[in-house]
């Protein structure tokens, strides 16, 4: 069975019933649930986490019988991190990588799909990477 790696964005956008977004992410979130594994990792935990005031909350809003939870690969971090040094050299200004690079460097070494409503990055960072996104 597909995995697909679910991104901060359409969690939040569906946990916060987000006036914008919350349509297009519910039902890209159930077609996926329908065909695939939802996996998410400790990077999208915790960007998802500012969302909520007790841990407990948080588990039981994502379930790991539902998303099911990924440790980060030594080779997502590495290219991660070779990532990030094509967006300095681009002139990104941050200083460290963002969550961005470790969610789709997982992505793309574990073979994953993202589900994502901000592909932008991820296609300029991860040309490889197969994206679902609004």
């Amino acid at each position: 069975m597909n995995q697909v790696l679910v991104d901060s964005n359409v969690l939040l956008d569906v946990l916060t019933e987000g006036p914008t977004w919350f349509d297009w992410s519910e039902s890209a979130l159930g077609a996926c649930a329908e065909h695939s594994v939802l996996s998410i990792n400790p990077i999208i935990y915790a960007e998802v986490a500012s969302g909520f005031r007790r841990k407990e909350d948080l588990d039981a809003a994502l379930p790991p019988e539902r998303f099911h939870p990924e440790a980060l690969p030594w080779d997502g971090a590495f290219l991660a991190g070779k990532s990030f040094v094509q967006y300095r050299r681009r002139g990104g200004e941050r200083r460290s990588p963002l969550p961005d690079f470790y969610i789709g460097a997982h992505a793309a070494v574990a073979g994953m799909t993202l589900l994502t409503r901000d592909a932008a990055r991820y296609r300029t960072y991860f040309p490889k990477l197969q994206i679902l996104a609004a």
